[in-house]
């Protein structure tokens, strides 16, 4: 793995506001590489509505469908993104993945699986790890 910084990267970033009702944190999950930040999660306080806008893919990946069935309800209380592996294309197994991913953060926000969100980039077509 490459450690160049790009020449285009900010050479300093601005010091961030806390945002109130959001708690953010990041991860190295090793979903492709290892020694990676690779896995972001956001928990939102009770209440927090949300909003969304969607590919008009006849093939959207499996978190989309998550998401576009959870949208309904307008309430959010995680967001999970990872990079390394988008999951689409991934049929069944990406599926079951997603469902596992949306339990688990519900369960570790103290929420329902209808009240996550989740966002995924990177291989295409190859199933995630479960």
């Amino acid at each position: 793995m490459s450690t160049t910084i790009s020449p285009l990267a900010p050479k300093k970033y601005p010091k961030m506001p806390e945002i109130e009702g959001v708690r953010i944190a990041t991860a190295e999950a090793g979903i492709k590489y290892k020694s990676r930040t690779d896995l972001l999660t956001m928990v939102f306080d009770e209440g927090t509505a949300v909003a969304g806008v969607f590919t008009k893919s006849k093939c959207p990946s499996a978190p989309v469908d998550f998401c576009r069935q959870n949208l309904g309800a307008g309430k959010a209380r995680v967001l999970v993104v990872n990079s390394g592996n988008a999951n689409a294309f991934t049929g069944r197994k990406g599926r079951e993945s997603t469902a596992l991913t949306g339990e688990a953060a519900a369960k570790a926000a103290g929420c329902t699986a209808a009240e996550v969100f989740l966002a995924s980039t990177g291989v295409i077509g190859e199933p995630p790890d479960t």
